[in-house]
Order: structure tokens, then C-alpha cells, then sequence
């Protein structure tokens, strides 16, 4: 046989390991094409950060503003002239201690003034009392509250007739000695307690008084005498606060006045310095509504001067799931009626019988499986992606129908355990700005360790994610 010819047997090898080799070039190439997606896909998609649910605890705090009663003793002079106080705002008097004096002749301050004027030196300690009153006022300064300029003012001039009144005193006692005329009288509260030298007509109110309108600040009003003022005998030139033991009044809703009457006592965070403190809790049901009275066996002297004052209930701590605030996301169900609802297809779950049409034109119905995520014993909440507004669905066993159109929203969080955004409903038992407890192992919910998405903004449901 001529040399050229190939054995057909050999030509039909040749052939079969040609097409082999383009099979597996496909294969090949369609293999580095999925690898070359999935590498864009990974670097191209955004990260989505995952979050650990665990088990915790959240306390609680809501803010009152409550009004202050206390043992009060209005002081009165029995002397007409000019008024200088003695003792700074706020200090613990005896009954022989020095309050303030009255100047009959008026020639006490420009004495004071001259005696001032002097080469005074004061301690690093009497200094450093002046500087905590600047401090202070410097960190807790509030624009929107003017009021709060005249009370640094006021605590200034406490701070200033301490470190004076060494100096006040030799001018008392020049000026009793001249021949100017007029006296200057040394005058004392009368009783033991913390002096105050504002008046505000709530001295003697007590709980069964107390209205809602008190509350309005706007309305409020504190009268102050100064020194150096002018006052008649018998004015009232403030007040003394006789007993430790305090209390503060605030407005609360019937829920919360049945919570903290169980609770008998509850924890108090003072807003203006962050201490906290245990109070007894009374409950008064007034004509306008529930009061719970919050009392106190100290702290009176931190607070003799205010008659508003700004706290917080610390109040049991709510124990569950705790799941970041920014996880939570909102999300809207179709609502099917229970009766409407029945188990089927090939997998068994829930899911509703459908109106179609075939493609004769015929009438039929067709069983379509949905994702359930909240359900009782009347209505089920189910995933709206493979259903539509106005779709007619058959109640089983009947020829009952309804077309599809109510719907409502759910509060939950995106479940990321099998690589996508899975929608699980939750219910909050407690939030505060940062963190919510909610309930764990409920039929649709969350159980502990599950991995859900941190920000619920990022995803959208069912969205594949790239784990971090």
C-alpha cells in the first residue's frame, strides 16, 4: 500500500483526541472565565460587617425633670437698712453663726470697697475656691440657658464674700466705732441648717399640692435679695433649710407609677453631676394625674439651691438577644388570612393556591410556596417577592377567594448564617441609643450565636454576601 495513505482506524483516534482536547479547552476556559468573576466579584463588592448575637442585658434610663421639696424656714430681719451676707449660698449655718448683717448708716460697702482696694492676699486655697466656681461653670455652660449666667453670678459673689470677709468684719467694726452714726447689726438664721438666699413661694408646698403647670420653668419665678440691697424690717432675705432628708416630685404615666410602686426603691442619676443615689418612691394619684414622689436621705445640700432638678430612672435591667440598634431594619409583608394558608409543593412548606390562567385560557390554580416570617392564629406575614397586589388566591377546600392587598411592616434583623440576607423578625424589649434586648428564641426570630448583618442599610433581602 502507497506510504500516504492513513489507516482509518488511526484517522478516527486523531479525530476523537482532537475533539477532547476542545472539550477540555472549554472546560478550561470556562473555568478561568468563573475564576476571573469571582476575583472581580471579591474585590469589587462591598464588605458586609457581621455581628454575634449574644445573650446581655440593657439598663434603662429615661430623664424627669422634678420639683424639689424640702424642710424650708423662711429668714426675716428685724431691722431696716442695708444687707451684706456673711456666709456663702449653699453652707451649713449653726444657730450662733453670723448670716448677714444690716447696715442702718448705708457706708458699709464703701468702707468694704476702701479696705479692698488694699494689698489683700489670699491663699492658694481660697483662690483655688474662687477657680472651681469659673471651671465648673465653664464645662456646663449652656447658650440656650441664659438663667444659668445669673446663678454663676451669684455663686461668684458667694465665693467673693468668703475670701472678703475678714476684711468686712474690720470694716463693721470701724464703722461702729465712728461717729458717722448708724450701727451696722450682726444677724444670725435662727436655726441650724443650709442656708439659701432666693425665695420662690414654694417653701411650704407639699406633694398633694403639686399640679402640672408648676412644671413650666417659663412661669417660674426665684426672688433674690443682694447684698448691698435696701430691705425693710420683717422683708424676707431667704431662707434656711432645716432637715437633710429631700424629696423630688415627678410626673409619671400609670404604667410606670405601677413599676416603680412595686419596685419601692429605684436607682436616681442626678443629670447635673452623674452621682447616683437610692430613693424610696411614694405614689400620689392627684386630681391631673400620677406623681411618684423619690426620696432622699442625702445629696440635700448638692441640690438646696435648685428647685428644678433633672434625673434619670435607672430602672432593672432588661435581659435577651442584644442586637445593635444600627442592625435593625424595617420591612413589609403581604398579610394572608390563616385559612388561606396550607402546606404543600415538593418540600412540604407553607404557601397559598393561585389563580392563573393556562395558556388555553383556562382557569386553574397553582400552589406557590412563600417564606413565612411572622405568624398567629389569624393572619400569617409572608414574603412579597413571588406575589403581587391583586393576585386571587382559593382559601383550601372551598371556593372561597380573595384578591391579595393588605399588607404591614415587621421590625427585624438580617440573619447572615447561610451567606445571604435572610429577614428574621424580632421584638424589643428594651433600646437605647446603641443596643436593643429582644426576645430569643421565638418560632421566626433569633437564637444566640446566630451571625446577623451590623448595618441592616447595606443589604437589601436575599442579597449574597461577602462575609467580614
Amino acid at each position: 500500500m502507497a506510504g500516504g495513505n492513513e489507516h482509518p482506524r488511526r484517522r478516527q483516534q486523531n479525530k476523537s483526541g482532537r475533539t477532547m482536547n476542545r472539550i477540555e479547552l472549554v472546560i478550561f476556559g470556562a473555568m478561568t472565565v468563573y475564576i476571573i468573576m469571582l476575583i472581580y466579584s471579591y474585590f469589587n463588592s462591598e464588605t458586609i460587617k457581621g455581628y454575634v448575637v449574644q445573650m446581655g442585658s440593657l439598663s434603662i434610663s429615661k430623664t424627669y425633670t422634678g420639683i424639689a421639696l424640702r424642710q424650708e424656714e423662711l429668714i426675716t430681719t428685724p431691722y431696716t437698712g442695708y444687707i451684706f451676707y456673711h456666709e456663702r449660698e449653699g453652707d451649713r449655718v449653726s444657730t450662733r453663726d453670723t448670716v448677714y448683717s444690716i447696715d442702718e448708716s448705708g457706708r458699709l460697702a464703701s468702707m468694704i470697697d476702701t479696705e479692698n482696694n488694699g494689698d489683700n492676699s489670699y491663699s492658694d486655697e481660697e483662690l483655688g475656691e474662687f477657680r472651681s466656681e469659673i471651671i465648673q461653670y465653664d464645662r456646663g455652660f449652656d447658650s440656650s440657658d441664659f438663667a444659668s449666667v445669673y446663678n454663676f453670678k451669684y455663686d461668684v459673689e458667694g465665693a467673693v464674700v468668703s475670701l472678703v470677709s475678714t476684711n468686712m468684719y474690720k470694716s463693721i467694726e470701724a464703722l461702729n466705732q465712728s461717729n458717722l452714726g448708724g450701727t451696722v447689726l450682726l444677724c444670725t438664721a435662727g436655726k441650724t441648717g443650709y442656708v439659701v438666699y432666693s425665695t420662690d413661694g414654694y417653701e411650704e408646698l407639699t406633694p398633694e399640692g403639686i399640679t402640672r403647670e408648676m412644671y413650666n420653668q417659663a412661669e417660674y419665678n426665684k426672688v433674690r435679695t443682694n447684698n448691698n440691697d435696701l430691705v425693710e424690717k420683717d422683708a424676707v432675705v431667704g431662707k434656711i433649710v432645716t432637715d437633710e432628708n429631700w424629696s423630688l416630685m415627678i410626673p409619671v404615666d400609670a404604667e410606670r407609677a405601677v413599676e416603680l410602686e412595686e419596685a419601692e426603691y429605684v436607682k436616681v442619676r442626678f443629670v447635673k453631676t452623674q452621682e447616683e443615689s437610692w430613693a424610696e418612691v411614694a405614689i400620689h394619684h392627684l386630681a391631673d394625674g400620677d406623681y411618684a414622689q423619690l426620696q432622699f436621705n442625702n445629696s440635700c445640700v448638692t441640690f438646696c439651691t435648685d428647685r428644678f432638678v433633672d434625673i434619670e430612672l435607672v430602672v432593672d435591667d432588661e435581659k435577651g438577644l442584644k442586637v445593635p440598634v444600627s442592625a435593625i431594619a424595617e420591612k413589609t409583608f403581604f398579610i394572608i388570612p390563616a385559612d388561606y394558608m396550607s402546606k404543600g409543593g415538593a418540600s412540604g412548606n407553607y404557601g397559598v393556591s393561585r389563580e392563573i390562567y393556562d395558556k388555553d385560557g383556562n382557569l386553574t390554580y397553582e400552589f406557590v410556596e412563600t417564606t413565612v416570617y411572622s405568624s398567629d392564629e389569624n393572619e400569617f406575614y409572608v414574603d412579597s417577592s413571588n406575589l403581587e397586589v391583586g393576585t386571587y388566591i382559593c382559601k383550601p377546600n372551598s371556593t372561597d377567594k380573595m384578591a391579595i392587598s393588605k399588607s404591614g411592616t415587621l421590625i427585624g434583623v438580617y440573619n447572615m448564617n447561610k451567606g445571604y440576607a435572610d429577614f428574621k423578625q424580632i421584638t424589643i424589649l428594651a433600646k437605647n441609643d446603641e443596643y436593643a434586648i429582644v426576645s430569643s428564641n421565638t418560632q421566626y426570630g433569633l437564637t444566640v450565636y446566630d451571625r446577623i448583618v451590623l448595618d441592616a442599610s447595606a443589604v437589601n433581602n436575599d442579597d449574597f454576601i461577602h462575609k467580614k
